[in-house]
């Protein structure tokens, strides 16, 4: 199977403790090998510049990408990150990403900031009956000193099968705070993906679907939504169970986490997640709502 990935491709410099990595990044990366890891083949829309050396990675990883190279250099982040929270500073910003027709099974839309436009999304989402969305990047706005903060956005949400979501991007779609606006948004959505740090929910089918990772000293936290929202996704095209999908997605935010690795290294393999998996999907809870 086939998972079609929209995003940039980014260069991470990240903040942890006062020691500073820099590691190339976005969930063009992170989403295009977790996805990869559970089996699936990937064709990567996405855009980079000549500052860019992570080429082979993807190249090694049987990433599938065109017309990609851009002559401005790659979307670059500053990223400080304490625990649970992060602060995020937008430093450069690449090209946009054209609309491609793509084939795939299914489709992941997950734009870092404002690289695809509101007419590249509608395109792209007639493209697949499974489309999934991680709408960060329409939300995001860059300040004068490029500190990102978030801004209350009106999206057109018709056709996105799974829609990825934490307490502020719901408020900024919704107006309205927590789980009551997860419940108005899931109105919408076939597939809301609700996480708050350690609390993870699915709303399907009119039930809210629960597990709770465990509570652990967290290191690098960038790239982890990116992996949960990718093998979700998978998941679901391959079993077709939304609940085996979600145990999926959390084992391998666990993996992830527990690794104690930064970047691109902190993926984990297929069987790692599906050992937390088979754990998630015997403890979840649920409830009407």
């Amino acid at each position: 199977m086939k998972l079609g990935i929209f995003s940039h491709c980014t260069i991470d410099e990240i903040n942890i403790g006062g020691n500073l990595y820099e590691r190339p990044g976005g969930p063009a990366c992170y989403c295009g090998v977790a996805a990869k890891n559970m089996g699936f083949d990937v064709e990567l829309y996405t855009k980079f510049g000549p500052d860019y050396t992570n080429v082979e990675y993807l190249q090694k990883n049987k990433i599938k990408f065109e017309n990609a190279q851009s002559q401005k250099n790659t979307t670059r982040f500053r990223l400080d990150i304490s625990g649970a929270e992060r602060t995020l500073w937008i430093k450069n910003l690449c090209d946009k990403i054209d609309y491609a027709k793509t084939k795939a099974d299914g489709i992941l839309i997950s734009p870092v900031f404002d690289e695809i436009s509101v007419e590249v999304l509608q395109k792209i989402k007639s493209d697949s009956g499974f489309v999934a969305l991680d709408p960060q990047g329409f939300l995001r706005r860059k300040g004068p000193d490029g500190l990102v903060s978030f801004e209350r956005t009106s999206l057109e949400l018709d056709d996105i099968t799974v829609l990825k979501s934490d307490p502020n991007e719901v408020y900024q779609l919704t107006g309205i705070e927590g789980i009551e606006g997860a419940k108005t948004l899931h109105k919408k959505i076939e597939h809301l993906l609700y996480t708050n740090k350690r609390e993870v929910s699915l709303f399907y089918k009119n039930r809210q679907y629960s597990i709770t990772l465990p509570n652990m000293d967290i290191y690098d936290t960038v790239g982890v939504g990116d992996i949960f929202t990718a093998t979700y996704c998978c998941a679901m095209l391959k079993e077709k169970d939304a609940l085996w999908a979600l145990s999926f997605a959390g084992g391998a935010a666990q993996a992830a986490l527990e690794s104690k690795e930064v970047g691109l290294d902190k993926i984990p393999q297929r069987g790692q997640t599906q050992v937390n998996a088979s754990y998630y999907y015997n403890i979840m809870k649920f409830k009407d709502v």
